[in-house]
Protein backbone atom coordinates (compact mmCIF):
# COMPACT_ATOMS: atom_id res chain seq x y z
CA UNK A 1 0.00 0.00 0.00
CA UNK A 2 1.65 3.21 -0.85
CA UNK A 3 1.44 6.59 1.22
CA UNK A 4 -0.90 8.30 -0.75
CA UNK A 5 -3.85 4.81 -0.41
CA UNK A 6 -2.93 4.89 3.36
CA UNK A 7 -3.62 8.41 3.76
CA UNK A 8 -7.00 8.12 1.39
CA UNK A 9 -7.94 4.90 4.18
CA UNK A 10 -7.38 7.03 6.94
CA UNK A 11 -9.54 9.45 5.65
CA UNK A 12 -12.06 7.41 4.90
CA UNK A 13 -12.23 5.61 8.41
CA UNK A 14 -12.90 8.96 9.76
CA UNK A 15 -15.72 9.42 7.70
CA UNK A 16 -17.00 6.50 8.73
CA UNK A 17 -16.37 7.19 12.51
CA UNK A 18 -17.50 10.86 12.37
CA UNK A 19 -20.80 9.19 10.90
CA UNK A 20 -21.47 6.73 13.78
CA UNK A 21 -20.61 9.99 16.16
CA UNK A 22 -24.40 11.23 18.11
CA UNK A 23 -23.74 15.09 17.82
CA UNK A 24 -25.35 17.27 20.38
CA UNK A 25 -28.26 19.94 19.19
CA UNK A 26 -27.48 23.41 18.84
CA UNK A 27 -29.80 24.08 21.74
CA UNK A 28 -27.47 21.98 24.36
CA UNK A 29 -24.52 22.85 22.86
CA UNK A 30 -25.78 26.35 24.12
CA UNK A 31 -27.27 25.35 27.15
CA UNK A 32 -24.10 23.33 27.84
CA UNK A 33 -21.81 26.29 27.38
CA UNK A 34 -23.47 28.80 29.49
CA UNK A 35 -23.11 26.23 32.29
CA UNK A 36 -19.64 26.12 31.84
CA UNK A 37 -19.73 29.72 31.95
CA UNK A 38 -21.73 30.01 34.80
CA UNK A 39 -19.40 27.37 36.79
CA UNK A 40 -16.33 29.26 35.70
CA UNK A 41 -17.61 32.64 36.95
CA UNK A 42 -18.76 31.12 40.57
CA UNK A 43 -15.23 29.51 40.57
CA UNK A 44 -13.25 32.43 39.48
CA UNK A 45 -15.53 34.72 42.46
CA UNK A 46 -15.23 32.24 45.12
CA UNK A 47 -11.41 31.69 44.42
CA UNK A 48 -10.75 35.62 44.59
CA UNK A 49 -12.60 36.50 47.32
CA UNK A 50 -10.61 33.83 49.01
CA UNK A 51 -7.59 35.57 47.97
CA UNK A 52 -8.63 38.77 49.12
CA UNK A 53 -9.37 37.75 52.21
CA UNK A 54 -6.31 35.78 53.22
CA UNK A 55 -4.25 38.33 51.37
CA UNK A 56 -5.97 41.13 53.57
CA UNK A 57 -5.60 38.73 57.07
CA UNK A 58 -1.48 38.34 56.06
CA UNK A 59 -1.40 42.10 55.46
CA UNK A 60 -3.41 42.59 58.75
CA UNK A 61 -0.48 40.52 60.75
CA UNK A 62 2.83 41.62 58.82
CA UNK A 63 2.24 45.11 58.75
Amino acid sequence: MTTTQKIQSFFKEVYVELRKTNWLSRREVIRYTLMVFLVTVVVAAFLGGLDYIFSTAIKSFVF
